[in-house]
């Protein structure tokens, strides 16, 4: 072999091994990716069926069930336009409360529930994160327009 073919031949060895790396990399984040939806959102069905992802919103005043065997709880989480079901198994956040802020990881099964893996809660008064708040404040807009387009059929 010349020194022009060998050159050649560490060149493409190299662009192969570049490109399978770049694609296990991009394999592993793609299985690995959560998205974040709020409950309105997967009511909507924008959110990936048989895949895991994210929910956020507040705990419904009056739904936190707990079962008989301590670990087992069944609440449902709202961004104030639409509400979902969500059972977790496991150990809850200290800061978990009823009309607060939380975040579930889990699958959506076909029964509508969502079976969460993960449950996080905000970790103190002042923060929420940046989707949920965005969530919010939409689905607060979404109620008003629909209230005042209902008091202005009312006048009429």
């Amino acid at each position: 072999m010349k020194i022009r073919q060998k050159r050649l031949m560490f060149i493409v060895a190299g662009v192969l091994g570049v490109g399978v790396a770049a694609w296990l990399v991009l394999n592993a984040l793609k299985k690995n990716v959560s998205l974040y939806f709020t409950p309105t959102q997967v009511m909507n069905k924008e959110a990936p069926q048989g895949r895991s992802f994210r929910i956020g919103g507040l705990v419904e005043a009056g739904s936190l069930q707990r079962e008989k065997d301590g670990l087992s709880v069944k609440f449902i989480i709202t961004d104030t336009v639409k509400s979902m079901p969500v059972i977790y198994k496991g150990i809850l956040p200290d800061l978990f409360k009823e009309g607060k802020g939380v975040v579930a990881q889990g699958k959506m099964e076909a029964d509508g529930v969502m079976h969460a893996d993960e449950v996080l809660a905000k970790h103190d008064e002042n923060y929420m994160p940046p989707e949920a708040k965005d969530a919010l404040q939409r689905a607060q807009v979404a109620m008003s327009g629909v209230a005042a387009a209902s008091a202005i059929t009312v006048v009429k």
